[in-house]
This record gives C-alpha cells, sequence and structure tokens, in this order.
C-alpha cells in the first residue's frame, strides 16, 4: 500500500510569505494577520494581492480581533461578511469557529459559519484547544460539516500535545481531518508522519527586526513587540516538504 503524501500548511501573513510557500512546495497557506496575537482576519487588499501573486490553494483565517472566540451580534455579523468576501474573491477555504461563554464550541453558530462558507472548505480553529471537552465537541463538529480541526492538542505546542492529537485522530476514523498546529518545525515533524497524521500546519518562518525602533511606543502592552517581522522562511519550507515526502 502507498503511504499517503501528508499536506503541508503554511500559515502566511503576507503576500511574500505565501510566494515562498508555493515556491517551498507547500499544499497550500492559511492566510491571517498579526501572528503576535494569534492571527485575524487579513485585509481585503492582502486577499486579492496573494490570490493574484500564487496558484496554491488559499484558506483564510476569520476572526474579527484578538482576544476571545466569543462574540457579540455585531462580530457575528463581521464574521458572516468577511467569509462572504471570501467567496466573492475565489478562496478555497475559510478557517475559523465560535465558542460559548463556558469556551465550549458554539455549534449553532458555527453551523451557520459552515453552511454560509459552503463549497469552501472549513476548518475550525485553534479555538477548539480551550475547549473542556474535546472529544465530544470532534464529533458535533463532524456531525455540523466541519471538515477539520487545527489544534495542538490542547496544549503550548502539537509536540506537547501529541498524545491527545492521537486520541482526536483515532476517534475521528477519517470521519474529519485532524489538523496539528503549533510549533511543528524540522526537528520534531516526523512525530506527526510516524503518527499517521496526513496534514500539518506551520509558519516556519523567521523573525526580522525592523532597522530602527520606533520613536515612542504606539501599543502601551508589554507583550507586543513593535519591532519584530515575521515571514515564512523559504528554505525552511523546502527542509520541511522534503521531510514529509
Amino acid at each position: 500500500m502507498n503511504e499517503q503524501k501528508m499536506k503541508l500548511e503554511i500559515v502566511s501573513t503576507s503576500v511574500q510569505s505565501a510566494i515562498h510557500a508555493e515556491k517551498g512546495r507547500a499544499d497550500r497557506i492559511e492566510l491571517c494577520s498579526e501572528l503576535t496575537v494569534g492571527g485575524i482576519t487579513p485585509s481585503y487588499g492582502l486577499i486579492r494581492q496573494v490570490l493574484e501573486k500564487i496558484s496554491i490553494p488559499v484558506f483564510v483565517l476569520i476572526r474579527p480581533r484578538s482576544g476571545n472566540f466569543v462574540y457579540s451580534d455585531d462580530e457575528f455579523e463581521i464574521l458572516k461578511k468577511d467569509i462572504q468576501i471570501c467567496k466573492d474573491l475565489g478562496c478555497a477555504g475559510i478557517v475559523s469557529g465560535v465558542l460559548n461563554e463556558d469556551n465550549s464550541v458554539d455549534f449553532i453558530r458555527t453551523k451557520k459559519l459552515i453552511e454560509l462558507s459552503r463549497p469552501l472548505s472549513f476548518t475550525f480553529h485553534r479555538a477548539f484547544d480551550l475547549t473542556p471537552h474535546p472529544f465530544d465537541d470532534l464529533d458535533k463538529l463532524i456531525e455540523i460539516g466541519a471538515e477539520r480541526i487545527l489544534t495542538s492538542g490542547q496544549n503550548d505546542s502539537a509536540e506537547k500535545g501529541l498524545k491527545i492529537l492521537v486520541k482526536l485522530k483515532e476517534k475521528a476514523q477519517n470521519r474529519i481531518t485532524i489538523l496539528p498546529g503549533g510549533g511543528i518545525n524540522a526537528g520534531n515533524v516526523h512525530l506527526f508522519k510516524e503518527n499517521g497524521f496526513t496534514e500539518i500546519h506551520a509558519s516556519a518562518s523567521s523573525v526580522y527586526h525592523q532597522d530602527e525602533p520606533f520613536k515612542i511606543k504606539l501599543n502601551s502592552e508589554k507583550f507586543f513587540d513593535e519591532t519584530k517581522l515575521f515571514e515564512s522562511d523559504l528554505e525552511k519550507i523546502k527542509v520541511l516538504t522534503q521531510i514529509i515526502n
């Protein structure tokens, strides 16, 4: 029996990162902005420019703000409008999801997003790592039509969460794709290949400092570093694709 090829999804926050992903032979990208806050919805202009520059599938993160995944009615309307924009532009997939106040998956609202996204592929994003009932919520996400779950196995990294990831994959029984993500690199990607995962999610990025720091700090929160720029590293992507193929 031929071993199934493992797909590589590269998270990209710029046109150049998306180009690097394609040149490095990634299978698709997840396009977002502001990785320092876990990613938010990219701008209309960025989505359109990326679609014009690359030919591999573009999945778009639909998340209106940083912080939690419990949304007001207005924020939920923003989610729906952004999904429609991505459909109109010709994107291949949507990455999104909604939680309840207790961090369980909000299936009513998430189902509405899935239905609106069709025929695009729908990935429930890493909000899944916050749910207190991952195995029960897995079944319900299958029931409402999600195609994959991006998760680090409810840990700080996919490597640390590997045991839960394997259990989720076994419970899924190919009814939904478990997409490990979070700190996957050339040094640990073999763990996911050996355990039979068919897709992985990685940033494969390098951090670039701006030439000069700003004269004043534009954000008062100490955990936002305004001097750092992230970009997908072509050589890191190439190494990953060589290892998994």
